[in-house]
């Protein structure tokens, strides 16, 4: 929890209560139902609920906002990010029904009344959002690809990469051409060494549906 307090000073009483809620609710879970390895599992406030919360320090969602997690996983980003934004709407989706149970039973614990856990496809997904977030999940043009209907238009993608993202990159602006791709180092963010490879890549513009 040192980290979320270096990082993140501002946060209310009831957000660090339910931040430090988050690792014991996390080892319950994990004993039964494998979601985070154990290596992470030592490093969980850095490599998971700092990581998803990186995105804050770049991009502002209003409240009233509907956001996306697709591909959730164990519920990151789209956890932390519904602890920092209560007022902004958030669907996390993933088509493995054993982890969608631990992302539930975590959201029901918290109490976190701004957060839908969906069992399913991304791509199959009819409802609308402002913003569509991933972790890891797959290759950006096909994470565009099977969500361009449900993107409300001037809507943007964020997502959590690392590595050498250079192919990925011209494969994506090759298939979209009129979409922008703005590229952020995490390590210039975080002085932690897990961040040393990390990258938050944000996609604006239009896609043809």
């Amino acid at each position: 929890m040192e980290l979320i307090h270096k990082y993140f000073p501002e946060l209310t009483a009831d957000q660090l209560e339910k931040f430090e809620q988050l690792k014991p609710l996390y080892e319950e879970w994990n004993s039964k139902i494998n979601v985070i390895s154990r290596k992470d599992m030592d490093q969980f406030y850095s490599n998971h609920v700092l990581h998803s919360l990186s995105i804050v320090k770049l991009y502002e969602f209003e409240d009233g906002e509907k956001v996306l997690d697709i591909g959730t996983g164990g519920g990151f980003p789209g956890i932390p990010l519904a602890i920092y934004y209560p007022n902004v709407s958030f669907t996390l989706v993933d088509s493995i029904k054993k982890k969608i149970t631990v992302v539930q039973a975590v959201v029901d614990a918290l109490e976190l009344k701004n957060v839908k856990v969906l069992n399913d496809r991304f791509e199959n997904i009819n409802d609308h959002f402002n913003t569509i977030v991933s972790r890891a999940v797959a290759p950006a043009a096909k994470l565009v690809s099977l969500t361009k209907k449900a993107m409300q238009k001037g809507g943007s993608h964020i997502f959590l990469k690392g590595g050498d993202l250079a192919l990925e990159k011209a494969e994506l602006l090759a298939t979209y051409r009129s979409l922008r791709w703005y590229e952020t180092n995490l390590s210039t963010l975080f002085e932690e060494t897990f961040f040393e490879t990390k990258k938050i890549i944000n996609l604006t513009g239009v896609v043809k549906k």
